[in-house]
């Protein structure tokens, strides 16, 4: 096969472009929350704190809380943070009882991209 100029370019091009181009399918990961996957807090915690590496729509987002039988724990409205658009703060009104907790989440990041997962943590 032989490379005549004008295909030479395209093809230089087009490598150029996919290497240098800034990921557009990028999505919202959590980075850090409190309390911290896999800790042990005592007392328990008022609130659940998830940071994401990109802006979130609060709306489109939830999180649910279930104990180690997997009992749903009864929690507040998840809201995004007024001061860091990265970060979803869920209040829990009532304290949790020692033992194991699981926080399932799912988030819509501002450029509309779903994603989801789930930690652990204890209370002592």
């Amino acid at each position: 096969m032989k490379f005549t100029t004008p295909r030479a370019f395209c093809t230089t091009l087009f490598a150029l472009t996919v290497l240098s181009s800034s990921p557009v399918w990028a999505h919202a990961h959590l980075e850090k929350q409190s309390p911290p996957e896999n800790s042990q807090t005592s007392p328990s915690p008022q609130a659940l704190t998830l940071n994401f590496s990109e802006g979130i729509e609060a709306n489109f987002s939830g999180v649910t809380v279930k104990d180690a039988d997997g009992k749903t724990i009864p929690i507040g409205k998840a809201a995004r943070s007024e001061s860091d658009k990265t970060q979803l703060v869920v209040p829990l009104p009532e304290a949790l009882a020692s033992g194991l907790y699981t926080v399932e989440w799912h988030v819509v990041s501002v450029d509309g991209h779903k994603t989801k997962g789930q930690y652990q943590f204890s209370v002592k």
